[in-house]
C-alpha cells in the first residue's frame, strides 16, 4: 500500500486505500451478509464500534489516551474504501455494524444523509471554517480532514527534455503532451472517481465526455487502480515511463530528496477536487453516547495533529500543526473544482456511463 522509497514505513499513501469503490452484487453480497451479522451483534456500552475505510490510522498513543480519558475501548471495523462503507451501511442501517463512522467523503456523503444512515441530532461542535464543509446544513457529519486530487508531473522528465511542463486541464490535449498521462479508472477507484468529478467541474457535465475522447485521442492511459498508476506507470516513482500522474497534492511531499530541500515531482493545483472526509454517529447506534465522543476526538487537537503523519489528509483544525514537507512540498489548491455533493449523488451513475463510453471501456 506504501510508496516504499519515501513514505513512512509501514504506514499507506492514502490513495491506494481509497482506490476500490464496491459496486453491484459484490456490495448487496457483502452488505446483507454484514446486515446478518448485525442483528445478532451483542451490545457492550463501554466499547465504541467505528466502521471506517480501509485507510483509517491514529496513533496507538491517542487511542490509549482515549480509552483514559473517556472509558470507552475503540474497535475498529474496516469496510473497504468510501464506496463501499456508505454502501455497506445503507445496506445495514437497520442492523447498524457499529456506533459511528469516519471516511464517509464528499462524493458520497449526499447519499449517506438522504437515506438516514446518520443521527443527525448527534451534533458536536465544529472548529471554526470547518462549517464551510458541512453537507446539506446537516453538522452531524462532522468533517474531520481534507485533501486534493489532482494531476502530479515528474519535474526531472520535463527539465531532461527541455519541455514546459502542462499546467492546466487543456494543457493535456497538446500535442508535445502526447502519450505522457495516466489517469485512473473511475469505475475502480477513488481518487479516479475524484479527478473525473475535476474534469466535470472545469468542463461542465455536458462538455466532460469530449475532453476525454480528446484525451484518449493524445495517448492517455487509464489504469485501473492508483497503486497501478503511480508505483508502476509514473515516471516519478521510478519505474514508469509516465511523466503525468493522477494522484494528491500532498504525494510530493514524500518524494522528497535527502536533505529535504526539494522533491522530485510537484501537483499541477489548478487540476484539483477537493476531497473531504466525515464522521458521525450512526443512526440506530448501541452506543451513541461513545460515537458521539469518538467524533468529538477526532476534532480534538491532538488527533488532528496526527492526521496528516497517519492519513496524509490535512486536518480542518486551523491551528493544527502539520508536518513541514507537507506545508512545503503538499500544499493545498487555492482555488480547487468544485462538484455540489448533491449533484454527484444524483448523476454518480449516469457520469460514469458517460465517461465509459467516452474511453471505449
Amino acid at each position: 500500500m506504501s510508496i516504499q522509497s519515501t513514505h513512512r514505513p509501514g504506514r499507506p499513501h492514502p490513495a491506494l486505500s481509497r482506490r476500490a469503490l464496491l459496486a453491484g452484487t459484490a456490495a448487496g453480497a457483502a452488505g446483507l451478509s454484514l446486515a446478518a451479522c448485525g442483528k445478532d451483534k451483542k451490545t457492550d456500552s463501554k466499547t465504541v464500534t467505528v466502521v471506517t475505510h480501509d485507510s483509517f490510522h491514529v496513533s496507538e498513543d491517542l487511542q490509549k489516551a482515549f480509552t483514559s480519558e473517556t472509558g470507552y475501548t475503540l474497535k475498529i471495523a474496516t469496510s473497504g474504501d468510501a464506496g463501499a462503507l456508505v454502501n455497506k451501511l445503507v445496506l445495514t442501517k437497520d442492523a447498524p455494524l457499529g456506533d459511528a463512522v469516519f471516511g464517509i467523503d464528499n462524493t458520497y456523503a449526499s447519499r449517506a444523509l438522504d437515506q438516514g444512515v446518520i443521527d443527525t441530532s448527534a451534533t458536536v461542535t465544529l472548529p471554526k471554517g470547518a462549517e464551510s464543509y458541512v453537507v446539506a446544513d446537516t453538522p452531524a457529519l462532522a468533517p474531520i480532514d481534507v485533501g486534493d486530487v489532482c494531476l502530479n508531473i515528474d519535474t526531472g522528465y520535463f527539465t531532461g527534455k527541455g519541455l514546459t511542463p502542462p499546467a492546466t486541464f487543456e494543457d493535456l490535449t497538446k500535442p508535445e503532451y502526447k502519450g505522457l498521462l495516466v489517469a485512473i479508472n473511475p469505475t475502480n477507484s477513488s481518487p479516479g472517481m475524484a479527478w473525473m468529478l475535476a474534469t466535470i467541474g472545469h468542463f461542465g457535465a455536458g462538455s466532460f465526455a469530449g475532453y476525454w475522447k480528446q484525451l484518449m485521442a493524445n495517448g492517455t492511459r487509464i489504469a485501473e487502480d492508483w497503486s497501478a498508476a503511480y508505483e508502476t506507470d509514473f515516471s516519478g516513482s521510478g519505474k514508469g515511463t509516465y511523466p503525468i500522474v493522477v494522484s494528491y497534492a500532498s504525494s510530493p511531499s514524500f518524494t522528497v530528496s535527502k536533505d529535504k530541500s526539494s522533491s522530485s515531482t510537484s501537483a499541477l493545483l489548478d487540476t484539483a477536487f477537493r476531497q473531504v472526509e466525515y464522521a458521525g454517529v450512526l443512526k440506530g447506534a448501541a452506543n451513541p453516547e461513545g460515537g458521539k465522543a469518538f467524533v468529538e476526538w477526532m476534532l480534538s487537537k491532538a488527533v488532528q495533529e496526527d492526521i496528516p503523519g497517519q492519513m496524509y489528509m490535512y486536518p480542518v483544525l486551523p491551528d493544527a500543526a502539520l508536518p513541514e514537507a507537507l506545508t512545503r512540498f503538499g500544499q493545498l489548491s487555492k482555488s480547487p473544482v468544485k462538484v455540489d455533493p448533491k449533484e454527484i449523488t444524483t448523476h454518480r451513475e449516469e457520469w460514469l456511463s458517460t465517461w465509459t463510453e467516452a474511453v471505449g471501456k
